[in-house]
């Protein structure tokens, strides 16, 4: 069954300051060639020092909202996905939902890392469809608008001497307004999953209810990110291909119908080298992590955005989203792209 909603807009917002590689590997001692040749990341941006996620949320939420055509006042919903939030408490949605004055939404976060956007996607078209009279409405003016937003200021969270970590992670927000569609366009498959016993593959150890904040705990750097990069690579090598394949096998397509696909690039060269065990033309892959880095819950919508930029998505096309992160977490999302004009 095909769900009357899909994106009708796109934004994103990437802080000024902006570091390459070539500059990063001087700091870490490592060859200037190092960190591109092993990841394909050219640069990555920092946010500025008081710049919280809600305020690279804000930017890419009223780029979408533009896009889109509507007002924040016409939002009935604002879903946001992060790691890193302003703070444990309130949700980050409620801090962007002041700061674009969306008075009528209710506004919540989800947290499931890299995946988040996508988790948000589905929670956010769910909550839509599960309106009655929300297929009647039509595509502009008030009506059931979701904004689905990924946001992350990793760089707070790192510890600059881990070349394992800093040398992939970066800043940034992407946005998507979900709304209204008519058929035949839609969400045609989705699906998300989760493996918690391979929650130690990456996080940030401390400052939560388990280990609350202390001086040996900071001492130690472990509000910072830890992962296990071999463990990370074999699950994106295995679960990169499954989701292209559990997704189509729904529809009832092949990777080759799919117009596009956008997946979370933690590592883009890893990724792109995926392409032909799912199955897939690299020409496919909507790839923009090497400007970017590893912006977590952002890095599958900036991608997006990205793309629609680009010119590279038409009315009908099979665009497929297929998002994975630390939980262990993935999700996949087959749209057929609307017309946005």
């Amino acid at each position: 069954m095909t769900i009357p909603y899909a994106i009708r807009g796109t934004g994103a917002y990437l802080p000024e300051q902006r570091i390459t590689s070539t500059e990063l590997s001087a700091g870490l001692g490592l060859d200037p060639h190092w960190i591109e040749s092993r990841t394909g990341i050219r640069a990555r941006h920092r946010a500025a020092p008081g710049q919280a996620a809600s305020d690279l949320a804000a930017h890419a939420a009223r780029n979408a909202l533009d896009a889109a055509g509507i007002d924040a006042g016409d939002l009935t919903l604002i879903v946001l996905g992060t790691s890193t939030p302003d703070e444990l408490g309130p949700a980050t949605a409620c801090r962007l939902q002041a700061l674009l004055g969306a008075g009528q939404a209710a506004a919540f976060d989800v947290a499931a890392a890299c995946t988040g956007f996508l988790h948000a996607l589905q929670t956010a078209a769910a909550l839509l469809t599960a309106t009655p009279t929300a297929p009647d409405r039509p595509p502009t003016g008030p009506g059931p608008y979701a904004l689905v937003v990924g946001v992350e200021v990793y760089s707070r969270f790192l510890d600059p001497a881990d070349r394992g970590t800093s040398a992939l992670f970066g800043d940034g927000a992407a946005a998507a307004v979900l709304g209204p569609v008519p058929a035949p366009h839609g969400i045609t498959a989705m699906g998300m999953g989760s493996d918690g016993t391979r929650a130690d593959d990456v996080l940030i150890p401390a400052g939560g209810s388990r280990r609350p904040a202390t001086g040996d705990t900071l001492a130690a750097l472990d509000h910072t990110i830890h992962m296990d990069g071999s463990a990370v690579r074999r699950f994106i090598t295995d679960i990169f291909p499954r989701l292209v394949e559990d997704a189509t096998d729904q529809a009832g397509v092949k990777p080759a119908d799919l117009a596009l696909v956008v997946p979370h690039q933690p590592n883009p060269k890893l990724v792109a080298s995926l392409a032909p065990t799912a199955g897939l033309d690299p020409s496919q892959l909507a790839i923009a992590g090497q400007d970017v880095g590893n912006i977590g819950a952002a890095s599958l919508p900036y991608a997006l955005h990205r793309a629609v930029a680009d010119g590279r998505l038409h009315a009908g096309d099979q665009v497929l989203l297929a998002g994975f992160g630390a939980g262990l977490t993935w999700a996949h999302a087959l749209i057929t792209w609307p017309s946005l004009d």
